[in-house]
């Protein structure tokens, strides 16, 4: 695997969360910088050495709701 893709979204109770798209990672923190080095540990528990993707890739979603 060269990349791997996350959905990053805003938690309703402040901070981020992250979800790896066709994989089983999902780890969160309160903070952007520390959601890159909870993304960046959570990818190198998940993968043996050797098998790690050389990219991570981080699709930052957010919603805002505007009255009328």
């Amino acid at each position: 695997m060269s990349e791997i893709h996350f959905i990053v979204e805003e938690a309703a109770e402040g901070g981020y969360l992250a979800r790896a798209v066709g994989v089983d990672i999902v780890t969160e923190a309160d903070d952007l910088p520390g959601l890159h080095a909870q993304v960046r540990d959570a990818v190198h528990c998940h993968f043996d050495e050797g098998k790690l993707p050389g990219l991570i890739r981080l699709h930052i979603t957010r919603e805002e709701v505007l009255t009328a």
